[in-house]
């Protein structure tokens, strides 16, 4: 399986080229063609398993995809936190020079769309960002609303693991798309309990959210960038996308009305077609 190495810290990667086949760390080197590399990059705690709606349309378009676990995640070291972004960027760094990819187009979303935007100001691989439901930080960001941090804080003290994921989850999602899909939302637990963050390395990255800022340095970020928000984001308000187009010099807005937090997850074939759109025209 192949690791990347950022000072010590080991981080789980995988690809995927565009025939759907996994590489491994020969292949990385060795691979044929000239496709371009998308990187996907996770949000606060969540494991690789939130891609598997973009991973293998991307593949699909033409892409070689890379996903990876942050650190404090999934197959990746935890080392002691707190981390912060600019750590979390230099990993990403780490991994993309160990995939082989000179450039690549990098999609992040939530905690992942800061990461992109630290990794655009810190280093100069990225082709392009895609920045879905985040934030720039700092003062003017609107905040999670105290409704759903009570429901993400507060959980029964007689809930056992799978309920206290799905707890904290619900306001991710609309109503609608949660009552409707029970058999996918269990799924997504078991997906979680095997992948996702430990307690201490979601609160480990909830410490680099927590000190995000790069308000004042959006005009410092040339690569064209796609914005993409749900009106019905109850995490981080679509508001914050209207700071993010306003303070990037290359940016493009998409909206998508009645959009969750998980957005991508819910109205998936929708982002794709949108996301494909916007990669294949950058």
């Amino acid at each position: 399986m192949p690791y990347a190495d950022n000072d010590g810290v080991s981080l789980y990667y995988e690809t995927t080229d565009p025939d759907g086949n996994q590489e491994d760390d020969a292949d990385s080197e060795d691979r044929e063609g000239d496709a371009e590399t998308v990187v996907l990059v996770e949000g606060l705690g969540y494991g690789r398993w939130m891609w598997r709606w973009q991973r293998d349309r991307l593949a699909e378009e033409g892409y070689r995809v890379v996903v990876w676990d942050n650190r404090g995640t999934g197959d990746s070291d935890e080392p002691d936190g707190p981390y912060t972004v600019a750590q979390m960027a230099s990993d990403l760094e780490a991994v993309l020079d160990a995939a082989d990819a000179e450039r690549a187009h990098v999609v992040g979303a939530s905690m992942g769309g800061m990461i992109a935007q630290q990794y655009a100001l810190d280093y100069d691989r990225a082709e392009s960002l895609v920045l879905l439901c985040t934030s720039p930080g700092g003062d003017d960001a609107i905040p999670t609303p105290e409704e759903t941090q009570a429901r993400m804080f507060g959980v029964p003290e007689e809930a056992d693991e799978r309920e206290t994921i799905r707890y904290k989850m619900e306001p991710a999602m609309t109503d609608e798309f949660w009552e409707a899909n029970d058999d996918l939302v269990a799924d997504i637990v078991d997906w979680r309990l095997a992948g996702d963050a430990s307690d201490a390395g979601r609160e480990a990255q909830a410490a680099a959210v927590a000190q995000f800022d790069a308000s004042d340095r959006l005009d410092q970020i040339d690569a064209p960038t796609l914005v993409a928000h749900g009106t019905a984001d109850r995490v981080l308000p679509v508001g914050n996308a209207d700071l993010l187009d306003g303070g990037l010099p290359n940016a493009r807005l998409a909206i998508f009305e009645e959009g969750s937090h998980l957005f991508f997850i819910e109205q998936a074939e929708d982002v794709n077609d949108r996301l494909a759109e916007f990669l294949h025209d950058v």
